[in-house]
Parts: C-alpha cells; structure tokens; sequence
C-alpha cells in the first residue's frame, strides 16, 4: 500500500483533490453509510490509504459487493437469450437450475433475517429470479409445460415461508436450512457438471454465466472474510467457487465440441423378397400385361 501511495496516488493528489471537493453530498453521505465516517474522511478526503489498512480493506471489499450485485443483474441474461433463440434445453440441466435457486432463496432469507449488509448477498435475489426463468424455458423447450407450472408454485410458496411469514421457519430452523442451502448450492453443480461430461459438449449453457460465476464466488470470498463473521456463509461459497472451477474448465475444454454426442445412424434392414412360387417366373418379375391369371369361374 505504501507504495500505491507514494507511486500513484501522491503524484495524483494536485488533480484528485479538486474532483473530490466537486462531489455532491449525497454521494458523500452515500459512501459514509458504506464505509462509515473515519474511513470515508481517511480514504476520500484525505486520499490516504496507508492511514488505516483496515478502511483499504473494506472499500476493496465494497465495491467487490456492488459490483457483483450490478453484474448479477444480468448475469443470466445471456442464458435466457441462448435457450430463446435456440429453442433447445440441450446441454442445461434443470435440476441444476432447481437446487441453486433452492440454494439462493435460502440464503437471501438468512441474510435478511440476520440483517447482514445487502451489499454481501443483494445478488441472491437477482440471480433467483433468472434462475426461475432459466428452469421455466428449460421445462417448457422439453415438453413439460405442467412441471413449469408447479416449479413457479413451489418458488412463489417458499419465499412466502422464508421471508414474510417468519412464524412459519423460525430461527432455529432457518440455521439448519442455511447449513443445508451450502449443501444444496454444490449440489447444484453437480448435475450440470455431469450433464456436460454426458453429451460431450456444452451445449447451450453460457460461457458468460460461467465465468462470471467463478469470478463472483471467488469475490463472494473476499467480501464474507471482510464484512460477514458467519463460517455457514463462508464455507458455502468455498464449495460453491471450487465446483464454479470445474464447470469453466469443462466449458474450456468442451469449447467447441457439438451440443451433444452424435451416435451411429441405424442401419436400415435389408429387404427380403419373397421367393418365388413354382410358377416359373424369376423372382420379384412383374405379371406380364395382359397375361390371364387363374380365376374361380367355371367357364361355360
């Protein structure tokens, strides 16, 4: 840090000084919440980042927040582009889809109860909701419109338990399920991870949605060590980034392989001919025109 100061920021000071005084209050007020106001006075006005390593720390650690936020808005967005072009669920499993958005609803929950702040999981709810969308036109391109259906009432009876009737799941409970959210966020994974080695491809999963999940967990990391004291919450993205490493490198590897495995045409059957009878015609030949042919009939 020293030397970012000494390098970078003091050469910078002359040009800094009058951009920060030109900064509406609001913005000033807005920082202040994030970081607090020692912090906002040492980083901002001061320009100092050696002054405090703790406040270095924490501003790293809240921007890392808020943009994994503003890119969660859209991280899926691609997803859903591909599978409504395509009009094909190749190569996306929905029991993925399922389990993560079991995983997100579970933890957005916690979070809000717990009163965490929303810059540590304010993406929960966003990647949830295109979660949603994604198992629906998963669902809907294989046919199965009726479980599209049941999966949207499902989700819709869940947030109702988890985040506005709290005498439903109280805390207690609530704990054990977020033990079990990092559970279900590895296992989410795991089928499409096993979906992808199936067909040999990836078909239309979205490389932007993979890799953006890698780079989130592994900030989600960064951000829970600095802002969140809770090891349940830790723990699940540790899982959760180490398996978000196996799906980009299947996504690497499987680059530009076909959505899926293409098997062997059947080979058609031969077709046998009936032998002929001992009628002394060669077999298949063809009655000659205007040849008689037996009849019943008794000629008088």
């Amino acid at each position: 840090m020293d030397t970012l100061q000494n390098s970078v920021i003091k050469p910078l000071q002359p040009l800094l000084k009058p951009i920060v005084s030109a900064i509406p209050e609001p913005v000033h007020d807005a920082v202040v919440s994030l970081i607090g106001k020692p912090c906002h006075s040492a980083l901002l006005l001061d320009l100092d980042v050696t002054k405090d390593p703790l406040c270095t720390s924490l501003a790293i650690s809240k921007a890392l927040g808020i943009a994994i936020v503003g890119a969660s808005a859209v991280v899926k967005i691609p997803q859903i582009l591909k599978l409504i072009n395509s009009r094909s669920s190749a190569g996306v499993s929905f029991v993925s889809y399922a389990l993560e958005t079991a995983s997100l609803l579970i933890t957005l929950s916690y979070s809000v109860r717990n009163q965490f702040p929303f810059s540590t999981y304010g993406e929960t709810a966003l990647i949830a909701v295109q979660d949603i969308a994604v198992g629906v036109l998963v669902l809907n391109y294989a046919g199965r419109s009726a479980a599209a259906a049941t999966f949207v009432a499902v989700v819709a009876a869940s947030v109702y338990a988890l985040l506005f009737d709290q005498t439903l799941v109280d805390a207690q409970t609530m704990a054990y399920l977020q033990a079990g959210a990092g559970i279900l966020g590895v296992a989410s994974k795991a089928p499409q991870i096993y979906t992808i080695w199936r067909e040999g491809g990836t078909g239309q999963l979205s490389a932007f949605a993979v890799f953006n999940y890698l780079a989130g967990s592994l900030s989600r990391i960064f951000t829970t060590l600095q802002e969140v004291d809770d090891k349940l919450i830790l723990y699940g993205f540790i899982a959760g980034f180490s398996l978000n490493v196996i799906l980009a490198t299947q996504m690497l590897w499987y680059w530009n392989a076909p959505a899926t495995k293409q098997k062997a045409a059947p080979r058609a059957k031969a077709i046998e001919v009936p032998s002929a009878k001992s009628t002394g015609a060669s077999p298949g030949a063809s009655p000659r025109p205007g040849a008689k042919t037996p009849t019943t009939r008794r000629r008088g």
